[in-house]
């Protein structure tokens, strides 16, 4: 059976955690049990509960064995406003309720349950998503992930990323935009290669030169410096597709862990929160 995307980034999350020092790891674990809150949600860069937030936290309290509890996870499902999600905190809903499947039944229970497949809101259903524009790289990203998680088999024929491809290289957020960029390029290949099957094509290297000899990459061409989702998310594609980077990356991933146990989101950035604590141990997964 061939492995989902979030199946991919909990494995990978994990051989990031093992490349942690036993005192390193008791740092990390300390900074993600800081954000939780009393109900088990977690917070945002403004100290306030948040469900994007807590996709972010859950995934990482299962990766780094913090106990959650199950009770308090259902309860704070249960008071979500699902109908008034916009996609991004849809998909972000149902991965939250698969991770507390996870935490009730273990892998087995988990495993069966994702052999039903479930009721899912239809993509046209939606009035807020990325960029406006249901077919942009990310939207289309977003749909497929969730479709995975809901154990329903997406078809090729439903995604179209040509529009968004530039001549020379890469894709873009919208069909009128310029450049490419790193997380349109990054959401396009991993559609092509979750339908298609991890096949080398000009698109790969394309990304694979955007990497920056600090061992980043940006977010677009005209960033001001690498940021550590952009190279969290590049590292995955890159690795995925079995491709050598030009330059070693742990050094500017460790850059990024600061004092507080968290990552943050660039090196100018003096404050973590689980969202880049995802993205700092994903990146080291990828090393």
């Amino acid at each position: 059976m061939k492995k989902t995307i979030s199946m991919q980034l909990f494995n990978l999350l994990r051989k990031g955690k093992e490349q942690l020092s036993r005192e390193a790891l008791q740092r990390v674990v300390g900074f993600v049990e800081s954000q939780r809150t009393g109900e088990h949600s977690f917070m945002d860069k403004g100290g306030k509960a948040d469900l994007y937030y807590t996709l972010f936290g859950w995934t990482l309290s299962i990766v780094l064995d913090i106990k959650l509890h199950t009770g308090r996870m259902k309860a704070y499902l249960e008071k979500q406003d699902v109908e008034s999600f916009d996609l991004i905190h849809y998909a972000a809903y149902r991965r939250l309720q698969m991770i507390r499947q996870l935490t009730v039944g273990g892998k087995i229970g988990l495993f069966a349950n994702a052999l039903l497949p479930k009721e899912i809101k239809e993509l046209q259903a939606f009035a807020e998503v990325p960029h406006n524009d249901r077919q942009s790289p990310y939207s289309q990203f977003l749909w497929l992930s969730l479709l995975e998680d809901a154990g329903r088999k997406p078809v090729a024929a439903a995604f179209d990323l040509s529009p968004y491809r530039v001549q020379s290289g890469g894709y873009r957020n919208t069909v009128d935009g310029l450049t490419a960029t790193t997380n349109a390029t990054v959401a396009a290949l991993a559609i092509k290669g979750q339908l298609e099957g991890y096949k080398m094509n000009p698109d790969v290297e394309f990304l694979r030169e955007r990497q920056d000899p600090s061992g980043g990459f940006a977010a677009a061409e005209a960033s001001p410096l690498p940021d550590l989702l952009s190279t969290a998310t590049s590292l995955f594609v890159l690795n995925s597709y079995g491709l050598k980077l030009k330059y070693p990356a742990k050094a500017f991933i460790e850059a990024h862990w600061l004092d507080s146990g968290g990552f943050s989101a660039t090196l100018l950035e003096e404050k973590s929160d689980v969202e880049y604590t995802f993205y700092g141990l994903l990146a080291l997964g990828n090393c």
